[in-house]
């Protein structure tokens, strides 16, 4: 199906003819549903929930790493656009009415004095209309506010990521996402007085990006007595999918060129297997509080990166006896046990194992990269959720699963699915390096076998798109898992431009 002029096309993206057919190949016969054994929870296992004496202690553990110097990274994926925030208000421009007529119009013009963007939307329909928002909505004219606050002709956020978009009003003046993550940093991820926070971007908002820190980064150095380094990266072209007709041939361009779309947020463990770093955080670029209500924020960042380095400790020691060799079937033991209660990574045959296959199955387990995920309650927010889940070498280990990887057919994952009592909010710390020190090869831990096919259109015609797994599910199936509870209070995400009127962004 590839011509020469295509095979010339994908080496420019840095993309092989294998991976293509894979993909191709993926597309026609579409993805393997996951076998699961169980919804995790604290009842039946798979979630932790530490008590106040345990919190202290992981706490503790966390500010004495910290005091160490090593390096620590905040990872935030903010290449998304804001367009999807205002869809609300796309749909108002477009309709045959002037006045706000659904609850979420009527929602969003009866408190435009409360979003922290009002003073600079003020001034931009002053500066071609010569009047305020209050005088635009007096005459009448929503629409006009909705132009200005979307179109170019004004804050043009409807072209905007949603990083640089006006969050959260303050005494001095209202913040952007990007500077509510840098303040985060400087909270719970610094040492030496330095903290990292590397944003993932799309190309045409890295410009936008680098000023806004250029602009606001030594206002926070000054404010934390904390450097802030701050890095950008890009999704990476050869990371791009491409894209097939209904009847799975490849889709082309009007110029006959191949389609490729953008991989999803899978292709982002490219960009985190580039950092430098020993450990962590990764967070939605717009699920950031108010200074008045990051206290929980902090607090619980700080105990997973206090659960991952103790974990990580424990490790390491096992891993170095096993590189010492001679370990005695009762050490092997309690190192079983530890990957089995505290990894969660169970082989129902391993007591059949003799000491040499049992030593090399705890180093193949033992040395892989970890996470540790934060949980919430499930209060029916869209979302994946925590599984025990089957993996393809015959173990049980912790997943984080989207409703697309469970066969709906199959009643009993559907019930676990819906009535699981946690959801993944995307709040980890990850450890990135080995006990030796060496950085690990994120992709060698990813499960190809994962994945999403969605129905997408362009120019009028149908196509499917293939997305990689999913940067917290399948790209990080081989990783080691621990899943803890963590207080609604640290998942406040801006989907729709009137979340930002719920009390936790006031």
């Amino acid at each position: 199906m590839l011509t020469k002029q295509d095979l010339q096309q994908i080496e420019r993206l840095g993309i092989s003819e294998a991976v293509v057919n894979h993909q191709m190949e993926q597309q026609r016969n579409g993805f393997p549903y996951l076998k699961l054994q169980a919804a995790a929870s604290i009842e039946n296992g798979g979630i932790m929930a530490p008590d106040a004496e345990e919190r202290n202690a992981y706490l503790a553990s966390w500010e004495r790493y910290q005091a160490e110097g090593r390096k620590v990274v905040k990872f935030v994926p903010a290449s998304g656009a804001a367009s999807r925030m205002f869809k609300d208000l796309f749909a108002f421009l477009d309709a045959s009415y002037d006045e706000p007529t659904t609850a979420f119009e009527k929602e969003f013009f009866d408190n435009t004095r409360l979003f922290a963007f009002r003073k600079a939307l003020c001034n931009a329909c002053k500066a071609d209309t010569q009047c305020s928002v209050c005088d635009l909505k007096e005459a009448g004219k929503y629409k006009e506010v909705v132009a200005h606050l979307l179109g170019e002709e004004g804050l043009n956020y409807g072209n905007l990521p949603k990083g640089l978009l006006l969050f959260h009003n303050y005494e001095d003046e209202p913040r952007t996402p990007l500077e509510e993550h840098l303040v985060e940093a400087a909270l719970y991820a610094a040492s030496n007085g330095e903290a990292n926070v590397h944003f993932t971007v799309s190309h045409d908002h890295l410009h936008l990006f680098k000023n806004k820190v250029a602009e606001k980064v030594e206002k926070y150095e000054k404010l934390y007595n904390t450097r802030l380094n701050v890095s950008f990266s890009e999704q990476k072209p050869s990371t791009d999918t491409i894209a097939v007709n209904p009847d799975n041939t490849p889709f082309r361009n009007e110029d006959g060129s191949l389609l490729f779309r953008p991989g999803g947020h899978g292709a982002l463990i490219q960009n985190l297997n580039d950092v430098e770093g020993d450990v962590v955080f990764i967070k939605n670029i717009d699920n950031v509080v108010p200074d008045k209500l990051k206290g929980d924020t902090v607090t619980y960042k700080k105990l997973l990166g206090g659960i991952l380095v103790e974990l990580q400790k424990q490790a390491f020691r096992y891993l170095l006896m096993l590189d010492k060799g001679g370990c005695t079937r009762e050490q092997l033991n309690e190192m079983l046990l530890f990957l089995e209660k505290q990894l969660c990574c169970v082989r129902k045959d391993v007591a059949e194992l003799d000491d040499n296959t049992l030593a090399e199955y705890l180093r193949k387990k033992l040395n892989r990269p970890i996470r540790v995920c934060g949980m919430v309650k499930n209060v029916g927010e869209p979302g994946g959720g925590p599984f025990l889940t089957y993996n393809q070498d015959g173990t049980i280990s912790l997943q984080i699963l989207e409703s697309s990887q469970i066969d709906s057919n199959n009643a009993e994952y559907v019930k676990a699915f819906k009535e699981g009592t946690h959801f993944n909010p995307v709040d980890l710390v990850c450890g990135i390096r080995d006990y030796r020190g060496n950085a690990f090869r994120l992709p060698d831990f990813v499960d190809h076998n994962t994945g999403f096919i969605s129905s997408k259109s362009k120019n009028g015609k149908q196509l499917k798109a293939l997305e990689l797994p999913g940067l917290w599910n399948g790209a990080m199936s081989d990783w080691n898992t621990v899943f803890v509870e963590v207080p609604l209070s640290t998942f406040n995400p801006v989907k729709t431009v009137n979340d930002l009127l719920r009390p936790e962004h006031q």
